[in-house]
């Protein structure tokens, strides 16, 4: 068995996992990174997976790496964001002055 192959209750732990959180609020991305992965741990072909979800045979196969390797973490988006401009004080001030406004 090879690093990538979980005895059958530890595949329904994951697939449960999987499940908890498509069913958060997340983004469309890591939606359809969850279920390509749960579709390929629950037994489909990649094949099938990526006409079913208009994606490569190479993102399926992808993102179950990265979930095996890293978790949930690893099909979640990786970018923060940039940093805003404005201080805490200064956002504030900004929305203050629009509601405001007339």
């Amino acid at each position: 068995m090879n690093n990538l192959q979980l005895p059958q209750k530890d595949m329904e732990k994951e697939i449960a996992l999987l499940e908890s959180f498509i069913k958060s609020d997340i983004d469309a991305r890591e939606l359809k990174r969850a279920i390509a992965v749960k579709m390929a741990l629950s037994g489909n072909i990649y094949h099938e997976i990526s006409q079913i979800l208009g994606v490569s045979n190479f993102f399926v196969g992808y993102w179950k790496k990265q979930f095996k390797t890293k978790g949930i973490a690893g099909i979640k988006l990786g970018h923060k964001g940039s940093k805003g401009y404005l201080t805490a004080r200064q956002n504030t001030e900004v929305i203050e002055w629009l509601k405001n406004k007339e």
